[in-house]
């Protein structure tokens, strides 16, 4: 079978037997391709004209260029405001994933609970902080006499950029969000949660706001605040908790 498997392909190939009865010149360029021999193919006087490429493949003329857009205008209403985070197409930080996280609680709330984005787990379950970092968040506000049902939690961005990390002109845009977003809730406090939040609203890296009771200006009027790690962060360093409690406790400070 093997054997009958060559021959057929080398029968395949145009080879018919093994020794030819003329000799052959292998060095000899056959006449059939010589160039010099090969007549010119004569082309019909009534030959179909080619027909056109396709739309895809032929040239296309550029594109006029677009206006810029200018800077998202933000509701200054309340409910208004909330229902654009629900549903506007132009909401910064929304772009990312389909599945919007959104916030939960009501304006003027006694502490407001802000982090920058979605985690994973938040991003699949359609709320914040679920799970056992849900667990131990509630576990911390307790200790300072606070429920998680009482407050406003909210994240900057509706859903969870690409490996938890935005810049550029994005990054700007949330920055005018989180500006707008504070000055409609209007909380009595502020617990920023999460190394990006607090670089984003404080100006400092997380480990710089460890029991420092930071100053959030909004619209000239000072706003307590402190910044603590993700709850998820503290799970998995459990050392880092001792840092969270060194600020948290701040806010009893005076009661």
């Amino acid at each position: 079978m093997l054997a009958e498997s060559i021959r057929d392909w080398w029968s395949l190939a145009g080879v018919d037997a093994l020794v030819g009865e003329e000799p052959a010149g292998w060095l000899v360029v056959p006449p059939a391709n010589d160039a010099a021999a090969v007549k010119p193919k004569r082309v019909p006087d009534n030959e179909p004209e080619p027909l056109p490429l396709p739309a895809a493949l032929q040239r296309q003329e550029a594109p006029e260029a677009l206006e810029p857009k200018g800077p998202v205008v933000f509701p200054d209403d309340w409910t208004e405001f909330q229902n654009w985070l629900a549903t506007g197409a132009d909401v910064p930080g929304s772009q990312w994933d389909a599945r919007r996280v959104l916030p939960v609680g009501a304006a003027g709330a006694p502490l407001m609970l802000l982090t920058a984005w979605p985690e994973i787990d938040d991003q699949q379950g359609g709320t914040l902080f679920t799970g056992a970092a849900g667990r131990l968040l509630d576990a911390m506000l307790q200790a300072i006499g606070v429920a998680r049902d009482d407050c406003y939690t909210a994240s900057l961005a509706v859903t969870r950029p690409a490996g938890g990390r935005c810049d550029g002109p994005d990054a700007a845009e949330l920055d005018r969000l989180l500006w707008h977003h504070l000055r409609l809730a209007k909380p009595e406090r502020l617990l920023l949660i999460g190394s990006d939040i607090t670089r984003m609203a404080a100006a400092m890296a997380l480990p710089d706001a460890r029991g420092r009771l930071l100053n959030i200006n909004q619209d000239g009027a000072k706003m307590d605040a402190v910044a603590v790690a993700h709850p998820a962060m503290l799970l998995a360093r459990p050392a880092q908790k001792a840092a969270a409690w060194d600020s948290l406790k701040l806010f009893n400070r005076g009661r």
